[in-house]
C-alpha cells in the first residue's frame, strides 16, 4: 500500500495481499473481505445503513424488514432493495459506500485487543460495491488527519455534547444548528448520529467544528502529575499566584486559529 507509509491495519494488507475472504473482526468493529477487497463494515460507533436509510426517511422501516427477512439469508439484501423498487442503483451504492468507509474508520482505529480473521463469513447485507483494502486505509488516515487539523482533542468525541451560548454575531450552518438542538446535555456524538441517521464521522467532524468555536463544552484534559522534587527555600515570602486556566486558554487561542 504505498498510498500509506505506515498500514493502519497490517492484518488488512495481508489479508488484502491473499485476496481473503472472510470477517476482519477488530475492538471496535469487523470489515468483511471477499477476494481481498472490503464489501462491508459495521461498528457500534457508527450508524448502519438501515439507520442512515430508515431515519432519513429514504426507506419506510417496514420496507427494511422486509427486505432483510426476504434476502438476508442470501446474502443480498441490498440486491433486493434495488429489484423490488424502493431504492435506485446509485442511492444504494451511496448510501453503502458512505456507510462502509464510516464503519471502517472506527473498525481501523487504535487498539490494543486482538485482531482476528475468521474465512468465508460474510455479511447478510450482500456486496454492493467492493473497495480496495488501500483506500479504505487511505481514507482513514485522511479523516484521522481531517479531525486533528479542526480540534486536536479528541476527549469531545465520546464525551456528551453540551451545548454553549453563541457569541454575538456568530453564526453556524444548518446541520450544526441541527445537531445542537438535539444535544441534551447528555448524549454522546454517536447517540446523536444515530437520532439524526447522519454518519458518525461527520457528527464527529461537527462536534470538532463547533468546539473550535466555542459552542460547545469541552472536556478539561487531565493535568499533568506534578514531580516529587522538594521545594527550594526561600528567602522572601512568595506572593500569592493565582494559576490561570490553561485549558480554557488553549481552547481560545485554537478557536481564534480556526478562524484566521
Amino acid at each position: 500500500m504505498s498510498a500509506v507509509a505506515t498500514p493502519v491495519s497490517p492484518m488488512l494488507v495481508r489479508l488484502a495481499a491473499e485476496k481473503a475472504t472472510g470477517a476482519l473482526l477488530r475492538d471496535h468493529g469487523t470489515l468483511y473481505l471477499v477476494d481481498g477487497r472490503v464489501v462491508h463494515a459495521e461498528s457500534p460507533a457508527a450508524p448502519g445503513v438501515d439507520v442512515l436509510l430508515t431515519t432519513g426517511g429514504r426507506l419506510p422501516r417496514e420496507g427494511w424488514d422486509e427486505a432483510v427477512d426476504r434476502a438476508g439469508a442470501h446474502r443480498a439484501v441490498g440486491r433486493f432493495l434495488v429489484d423490488s423498487g424502493r431504492l435506485h442503483d446509485g442511492e444504494l451504492e451511496i448510501c453503502h459506500l458512505g456507510a462502509v468507509f464510516d464503519a471502517a474508520f472506527f473498525a481501523l482505529s487504535p487498539t490494543s485487543g486482538p485482531t482476528r480473521f475468521r474465512y468465508g463469513v460474510g455479511h447478510w447485507f450482500g456486496t454492493v460495491r467492493p473497495v480496495s483494502a488501500e483506500a479504505v486505509e487511505r481514507e482513514t488516515v485522511r479523516r484521522r488527519e481531517l479531525l486533528d487539523a479542526v480540534w486536536p482533542y479528541a476527549s469531545v468525541d465520546t464525551a456528551p455534547v453540551v451545548p454553549r451560548p453563541a457569541a454575538p454575531g456568530q453564526s453556524i450552518g444548518v446541520r450544526q444548528r441541527a445537531l445542537l438542538a438535539a444535544a441534551d446535555g447528555r448524549r454522546t456524538p454517536a447517540e446523536l448520529a444515530r437520532l439524526l441517521g447522519r454518519p458518525a464521522f461527520h457528527t464527529l467532524l461537527d462536534v470538532r467544528r463547533l468546539a473550535a468555536a466555542g459552542l460547545v463544552r469541552t472536556p478539561l484534559e487531565p493535568e499533568p502529575e506534578p514531580e516529587s522534587v522538594p521545594p527550594a527555600p526561600a528567602l522572601f515570602p512568595a506572593p500569592p499566584v493565582t494559576d490561570p486556566d490553561i485549558a480554557l486558554l488553549r481552547r481560545l487561542r485554537d478557536a481564534l486559529e480556526a478562524h484566521l
